[in-house]
């Protein structure tokens, strides 16, 4: 028997290094993707007689889908739940399951009450009892999320409008899930700001799951997503002031999904016309609540449409350290405009592709897409949006935050797909490697003998 050339050995062993190499370079990755936000959510179920038993059995696989997304663990995600009809009863406390296999575990393991729909008795329960320190929750915090997720298909027997609203009061982010014929009015009752994030509806419980996508990127948050992000608001005279309110909800809308905080997202904010105007550079507001305020307060400036100059402004002044952008950290610029530019953005644009700014540019009404490309980075199609309506914007505003989380790199929220994605193609390339290399030893061999 001819025994193995060492070369071969050699080349083999050099193979099996790459393949370690690859494998455990895509395993590193996905550890490190998608790590949610540290915060308490508490799903409230409803079980009323309505809900069919096979139709609960929906709600609980959506339930385990949404919770597979979630880093769960006690310096993380913690989850409750809360399954109500005409009483409520406490399924899953915030402090009783630390890992995501026991509260999956657990979900299963719920059945239904089939009585009444007490909604408000429900709310009232998860704001009294749920949310409490003693069931697990953390002490209110900047850096902690509070969220309740409410699905429903019925109307409520009871009042909700103003323990809503005082579970809102308390810090408490409501998702409101309706399904059938469910009563609408009640869900926008219920729902945080912007209803258009925070309301969702589904024609029944059979497709409930796709609503799974949707929940597990509200509460992805990078675990490196250390962003500085400055918008960059026309505020020019054909905006209109109706429609500069519109646009100063959009601006909060992706502040909502972003983690600010003193180590993550620091926001500044530049309005433009004729001139420039800073509203607050980067770093002055480092929570939600006094950066939306401080949005809400910009005043409109109306006359001209100087986009060039506000982006050199941009570049030369608001990601500067002296205006709070610190070092090594990615810079993150959305333009806004409703109109053609009144003086030249092509070297203005440039400059910030140069400088490696990510650009987003958003145009509504009378804005030219040409524009927007040249201040957009590449790939344009995935950084730069228009709608001919203002009131289109929520829209956007869902786009443009979903990319953002998405480009953070190393976060990616499908990370386990594309964990997955990147072994197979590193397997199937050792594989062809592996083939090539045998049939070239095997001609060897045969030279040899």
């Amino acid at each position: 028997m001819t025994p193995t050339p060492p070369l071969f050995l050699l080349l083999l062993s050099l193979i099996g290094a790459q393949a370690t190499v690859d494998v455990r370079t895509a395993a590193a990755m996905a550890a490190g993707l998608c790590k949610t936000r540290p915060t308490d959510i508490v799903f409230i179920i409803d079980s009323s007689r309505s809900v069919r038993p096979s139709e609960f059995e929906q709600v609980k696989v959506f339930l385990a889908k949404v919770i597979e997304g979630l880093d769960v663990g006690p310096n993380a995600t913690r989850v409750g739940v809360v399954n109500y009809a005409s009483r409520v009863k406490n399924e899953v406390s915030l402090k009783t399951h630390r890992t995501k296999a026991g509260l999956i575990k657990a979900v299963t393991k719920i059945e239904p009450l089939s009585t009444g729909t007490m909604t408000g008795l429900a709310i009232q329960f998860a704001l009294n009892v749920a949310f409490s320190e003693g069931e697990g929750a953390r002490v209110k915090s900047p850096d902690i999320s509070k969220v309740a997720i409410i699905v429903t298909d019925g109307r409520p027997q009871d009042n909700v409008k103003d323990v809503a609203q005082r579970a809102r009061d308390a810090g408490i982010e409501i998702f409101a899930i309706g399904v059938g014929r469910v009563d609408m009015s009640t869900l926008r009752q219920m729902a945080s700001d912007s209803l258009d994030d925070h309301v969702d509806y589904v024609e029944s419980y059979s497709v409930i799951e796709k609503l799974t996508k949707k929940f597990k990127e509200a509460f992805c948050a990078c675990s490196n997503s250390a962003t500085d992000v400055v918008f960059l608001i026309d505020g020019s005279k054909s905006v209109r002031p109706e429609n500069f309110e519109l646009v100063k909800k959009w601006i909060n809308q992706i502040v909502d999904k972003l983690d600010v905080s003193e180590s993550k997202a620091h926001v500044g904010l530049v309005q433009y016309s004729s001139s420039v105007r800073q509203e607050f550079p980067l770093g002055r507001f480092n929570n939600k609540k006094d950066l939306k305020d401080a949005v809400k307060k910009m005043a409109y400036m109306e006359r001209g449409t100087m986009t060039g100059q506000a982006l050199h402004y941009l570049t030369d002044n608001s990601f500067s350290a002296s205006q709070g952008a610190r070092p090594g950290v990615a810079k993150v610029g959305i333009v806004f405009t409703d109109g053609r530019s009144q003086d030249y953005i092509g070297d203005a644009a440039k400059k910030t592709k140069e400088h490696g700014f990510k650009m987003y540019a958003v145009g509504v009404g009378n804005a030219v897409e040409d524009e927007l490309k040249e201040i957009a980075s590449e790939p344009t199609g995935e950084h730069y949006f228009y709608t001919a309506d203002f009131k289109a914007m929520t829209q956007i505003a869902k786009k443009l935050q979903i990319n953002i989380c998405q480009e953070e790199d190393p976060c990616e929220c499908d990370s386990l797909i594309k964990f997955q994605k990147k072994v197979e193609e590193a397997l199937q390339a050792l594989t062809k490697k592996l083939d090539s290399m045998s049939k070239r030893i095997a001609l060897l061999e045969n030279k040899i003998v």
